[in-house]
Parts: structure tokens; sequence; C-alpha cells
């Protein structure tokens, strides 16, 4: 067991790209799909996610915010071991284009061509109340 906290992991964090996003579809089932967080390392417990409000995932948030994200890191330098996370949280259907901008990349623009006034867009943000994460002979859990 070891005692990191929210600022170690998020160091441990910032070349993590994308995360497994889970959330409970409207029949009870499961359903994960990979989402970018864009390189937002200053991680403090928030991700931010953008996609369309017509996506499943969406009306999966809205109907149940309890959500899940799962990000792996690969192998550190010097064969250290892989980091994995995985964070239980709520999830939010944000639709404020203040927000928007504030979490926008210019990467974006390959996705959202009309970047944040795209027609139907939308912004997600999970925010975690509990992180679990393993790395080598370390493990953890962090509660916020």
């Amino acid at each position: 067991m070891s005692d990191w906290s929210l600022p170690d992991l998020a160091k441990k964090m910032k070349d993590i790209d994308f995360a497994m996003l889970g959330t409970r579809t409207e029949g009870g089932a499961l359903a994960s799909r990979p989402m970018s967080n864009n390189r937002e390392v200053e991680y403090d417990g928030d991700s931010f996610f953008f996609t369309y409000a017509r996506f499943r995932t969406v009306g999966d948030i809205e109907s149940d915010p309890n959500v899940s994200l799962a990000f792996q890191g690969s192998k550190g330098l010097l064969g250290a071991p892989p980091l994995f996370i995985a964070v239980e949280g709520t999830g939010e259907v944000i639709r404020d284009k203040g927000e928007f901008k504030a979490h926008w990349h210019a990467e974006l623009n390959r996705w959202f061509e009309q970047g944040v006034d795209t027609p139907g867009m939308v912004l997600i943000k999970v925010h975690a109340k509990r992180i679990h994460y393993w790395s080598g002979k370390d493990e953890g859990e962090i509660k916020l």
C-alpha cells in the first residue's frame, strides 16, 4: 500500500491522453467508450471531454450521473511499471460556451470544425469521488 496524494497522481498522469468513460445505459447495462482529455493534465479530480449531445453517452449521464474512468499509462523510463487508474465519479453535461472556451484546445478543431460554436457540441465533466491506482508495488486510494 502506498500513500500518494492527488498532486502526486496528477504528475504521473501527465502523459495519459485517453480514458475509458463508463456509464450505465437506460436498460441498466454498462457501456464504456474511449474519450480524450486533450492532455488537460492539471488534474484536480475533474476531467473534461467534448462530445455531441446526440451521442448515447450524454443520455446515459443525464439518466444516471454515476460514471467511471479508467486510465492506463505506458511503462516509464528504465522499465518503471505501468500505471493503472480507476476513477469513480459523477458526470455532468455542460452546454455553456464559456466553459467550452475554458477547456478548448486547437487540436479539437479536427473533430469540431466550428470550434466552440459547433452545433450540438457539449462538454462532459467528470468529478471524481474516489480514485484507485496501481503501479508495481504501489497501490492506493484517494477519496475526494
